[in-house]
């Protein structure tokens, strides 16, 4: 993954990318590209009013009454929605790390049919702003469940409540970091003003991945950093993402993916690391099957890779994304691994056929940056670097499909583990919030009441 420095913990947009206003007389799109990298937060909507005391939040009534879900006041801008939506698609440019000819790619793909509604509006807060440290890594949000969402703001990670609707601060990064767990042998180490680049919780457990190599793991139950180190010393040896797994034996284990080209596991019962796995490329994600068997390893490739998870040994190569890979994820019965990348597509790949892929699903304007699924495998969604989520109905083979439209870089989605919810975290100077969609049911029998 490109390498990009960030000294300031704050987002990369100033350092990186041109900003343009709006021209009144003909329309532009507010953000420029230097040097190839592709668009970032920051606001897309230069404040041409003031706003004395802006109302933060938009219910699903307000939403139902015409308010736009992200609080933004179409009325009071010199375009509409819809203009600005046509002229962002038009001119939004993808990152890319390999040039393709994409002419074919659209042919490749599944055709879906749009417009479906699988998770319906509930909340959007302003009061969280998601921050986003590397523009390539999305993984910054998680839900542990309907009520309880952790997600990146600043230097912190932050707890958001939507029953009391209230954040609050979990781990503070920028200060020093002290280990309350350092057993004989340990690679424990204080740490002091992280950014974090990557971040998973699970199971009473967070754990997020530094810029510089670093990791922290903290029990959410418990005062203080169980572990902290720096695991890799290289000057490019981000941390791309982390993952807390059930191995099969049923012990708690933690996977960490470094631009280095390692892959290493530690025991989360006493955060030693007793696997390392070497590959040809720059790290850029794993994933473990829900029998904690197969491991998923993306990178700096075209090609994806799956391994047994005890030993990092490769039993298959998965051909067909034309760049870069950022995500992975299983769907929970195992059989089915879906890969997000550059070239804008997520591809499902059936295990027990590793030939090609199954089905090609293609976002509207970018990367596919993550990806997830409900914990029924009803659905799974994906999301771009900006602007668009998309829910895909597994049942219909993934042929039905909600289109969620929004403005601003997306720093991650997750689903509850109920899946009752889908929280959507956008990272923007202005507008960056928290959404949350509920789980929209059908109640067919009351049609034969009626």
């Amino acid at each position: 993954m490109a390498q990009i420095e960030n000294h300031d913990l704050e987002c990369i947009v100033e350092d990186y990318y041109d900003m343009t206003d709006f021209d009144d007389d003909a329309f532009e799109a507010t953000e420029s590209l230097r040097d190839g990298v592709d668009e970032y937060s920051d606001s897309d909507f230069e404040d041409d009013f003031e706003l004395t005391k802006p109302k933060m939040d938009t219910s699903a009534l307000e939403a139902r009454n015409g308010k736009d879900i992200q609080g933004i006041p179409w009325e009071r801008l010199n375009f509409t929605r819809d203009k600005y939506r046509e002229t962002r698609l038009k001119q939004y440019k993808n990152y890319e790390n390999l040039s393709c000819p994409r002419e074919e790619l659209g042919k490749k793909c599944k055709e879906v049919e749009k417009g479906h509604n699988f998770y319906d509006f509930q909340f959007n807060t302003r009061l969280v702003k998601l921050t986003i440290v590397h523009f390539q890594l999305r993984n910054l949000l998680w839900a542990t469940s309907k009520h309880d969402v952790y997600l990146m703001q600043n230097h912190s990670v932050m707890h958001w409540s939507s029953v009391l609707r209230r954040s609050t601060e979990v781990l503070n990064v920028s200060k020093l970091i002290v280990p309350t767990l350092n057993y004989p042998g340990s690679l424990a180490q204080t740490l002091s003003r992280v950014q974090i680049s990557t971040m998973a919780v699970k199971d009473n457990l967070l754990v997020a991945g530094g810029f510089h190599g670093e990791l922290i793991c903290k029990y959410l139950n418990q005062s203080g950093v169980a572990f902290s180190t720096k695991i890799a010393t290289d000057e490019n040896a981000i941390t791309n993402a982390v993952d807390i797994f059930h191995s099969s034996n049923g012990s708690t284990w933690v996977m960490t993916a470094n631009n280095d080209a390692q892959v290493r596991v530690f025991d989360a019962g006493n955060f030693t690391c007793f696997g390392r796995f070497s590959f040809p490329w720059s790290v850029n994600n794993t994933s473990v099957s829900p029998d904690g068997k197969l491991l998923a390893v993306l990178g700096d490739s075209s090609e994806c890779l799956i391994a047994d998870a005890q030993s990092g040994k490769v039993l298959g190569n998965l051909k067909g994304h034309l760049d870069y890979s950022f995500a992975s994820a299983w769907h929970p019965d195992g059989r089915i691994l879906a890969t997000g990348n550059q070239d804008t597509t997520c591809r499902l790949w059936d295990i027990r056929n590793l030939s090609e892929s199954v089905s090609v699903l293609k976002g509207n304007m970018g990367a596919i940056r993550a990806i997830k699924f409900t914990s029924d495998g009803r659905f799974m969604a994906m999301a771009e670097p900006a602007d668009f989520i998309h829910i895909f109905d597994t049942q219909s083979d993934y042929a039905k499909s909600q289109e969620i439209d929004l403005f601003g870089e997306i720093a991650g989605i997750s689903f509850s583990p109920d899946t009752e919810a889908l929280f959507v975290g956008v990272s923007d100077r202005t507008y960056g919030s928290l959404l949350e969609f509920n789980r929209r049911y059908y109640n067919h029998y009351l049609d034969s009441i009626l």
